[in-house]
């Protein structure tokens, strides 16, 4: 395993109108073949963090490193290698769901026996082969967020962030979102994901972050946060020691 972070995140602050800060001075490091769960209550920053990082929300201070690259300075090199899925997929309705396959892999420039290899397996793995011939428009919630998670797949990133990904997804494409995770870290990939389900980022994460009202509260191996409770009983301890 790589000893440097893919994804680094040094002082990072973010504040809205009025002076207010999302969040306030959030540092820490995501290695290789990490699955690093990020969790909070609504509203502690979570959401605003992982913008920053993939690139959707700009700002001035702190710093943001991808796999070495900066998201300030290059930004294109660090979506090369990084892959977002959102909690809402906000996906192109007009195209069918190979065309929008398609066009996510021409952006990242798949040759095209990587790129049908992948699709089919991704595809057939979450179960949607069948409508990928069908206009996006007419697909369910589920079925949009299994779309969004085979497009962020299909180049194989080395940085793979989600916002709340088993959001929406039925029993078992959430536990074959699992699966996949669990292999890409076998590769060496880094996921950084934010979810509100306990259970599933305990028996999922090597590590785990807790935010609250835009600061990091406790973060590191897991072993080491639960000391041999549940995250839950832990969360619950660390967010009680804050007030």
């Amino acid at each position: 395993m790589q000893d440097k972070p893919m994804l680094e995140i040094r002082h990072f602050s973010k504040s809205y109108g009025g002076g207010k800060k999302a969040v306030d001075d959030l540092s820490l490091q995501v290695m290789p073949g990490d699955i690093y769960g990020f969790i909070g209550h609504n509203g502690a920053g979570k959401s605003t963090t992982i913008r920053a990082v993939v690139g959707v929300l700009d700002f001035k201070e702190g710093e943001i490193f991808i796999g070495g690259h900066s998201a300030k300075t290059e930004p294109l090199a660090c979506k090369q290698i990084t892959a977002y899925i959102p909690d809402n997929p906000d996906l192109y309705e007009n195209l069918t769901g190979i065309q929008y396959l398609n066009f996510i892999a021409d952006v990242f420039a798949i040759g095209q026996r990587e790129r049908e290899e992948r699709i089919r397996r991704y595809a057939d793995a979450f179960e949607i082969t069948a409508d990928l011939g069908n206009l996006i428009s007419a697909y369910s919630h589920g079925m949009k967020q299994k779309l969004a998670i085979i497009s962020a797949l299909i180049h194989e990133p080395r940085l793979l962030v989600l916002d709340e990904p088993f959001v929406g997804l039925d029993p078992k494409a959430t536990f074959t979102l699992k699966e996949i995770m669990r292999q890409m870290c076998d590769r060496g990939t880094a996921i950084f994901f934010s979810t509100h389900v306990l259970d599933v980022a305990e028996k999922l994460c090597n590590k785990v972050a807790i935010i609250k009202h835009g600061r990091l509260i406790a973060a590191g191996p897991m072993a080491e946060l639960t000391e041999g409770h549940s995250l839950e009983e832990a969360f619950l301890e660390v967010d009680g020691d804050e007030r």
